[in-house]
């Protein structure tokens, strides 16, 4: 699977009650004119109709195919979300799961390990595996300790050189450059873009530093 080096990750804590629903259409276009190509929706704490209705908007401002929409752990709403797939951490169903559910055409990402790769983990059926947390992050809760970029190194070492990482939290522009030089796929990216206050000209800003 071909990644962008940019992988956002919209997490619904930057959303705002009010006017929910047309600040996400107002980003999603904005989005889809900054050229992005591969977008991740995550919400751990709402309910199904918030996140189906947030997936609704963010389908229509980021339109299929040539647009890639991930919702982040709930395998069972990506048919009714309409998105391309699914990613899924240690806690959430295996990706064996998430694959069963979604078939072969939808796209299933992975929670790949920390300082070492999970047991079995690249025998899973997933097309990613993401890795982190690379540095302190402010968006998602985790015990882990940042592995920096020589884990990413030693994750890369072990996943081989075909497989896609993710590597994710904390990332900034000007460390990005580092973890993908230590052996990333791509960097998934939250606060750095998302609570910018142009969040399109950030991506943007980002998509032309890395390519």
């Amino acid at each position: 699977m071909q990644f962008p080096k940019v992988y956002p990750i919209l997490d619904a804590s930057v959303i705002p009650a009010a006017g929910r629903a047309e600040f996400l259409r107002r980003l999603g276009s904005s989005l889809a004119e900054a050229g992005v190509t591969l977008l991740e929706y995550r919400n751990k704490t709402g309910a199904d109709t918030e996140i189906l209705a947030d997936a609704a908007i963010l389908r229509a401002a980021l339109p299929a195919p040539n647009i890639k929409l991930i919702l982040d752990d709930r395998a069972d709403l990506v048919a009714k979300a309409g998105f391309d797939g699914v990613h899924v951490d240690a806690g959430d169903v295996s990706p064996s799961e998430a694959r069963r559910l979604l078939g072969p055409s939808r796209i299933v990402g992975a929670f790949g390990g920390s300082d070492e790769l999970l047991p079995g983990i690249l025998n899973a059926p997933a097309d990613y595996l993401a890795v982190g947390p690379v540095y302190t992050t402010t968006t998602k809760q985790t015990t882990k300790s940042p592995i920096g970029p020589e884990g990413v190194r030693r994750l890369r070492a072990q996943a081989g050189p075909e497989r896609v990482l993710t590597a994710a939290a904390g990332i900034t522009l000007a460390t990005a450059p580092l973890v993908l030089a230590a052996g990333a796929s791509a960097v998934a990216v939250s606060a750095a873009i998302f609570r910018a206050p142009d969040p399109a000209a950030e991506f943007r800003r980002w998509k032309a530093e890395l390519g």
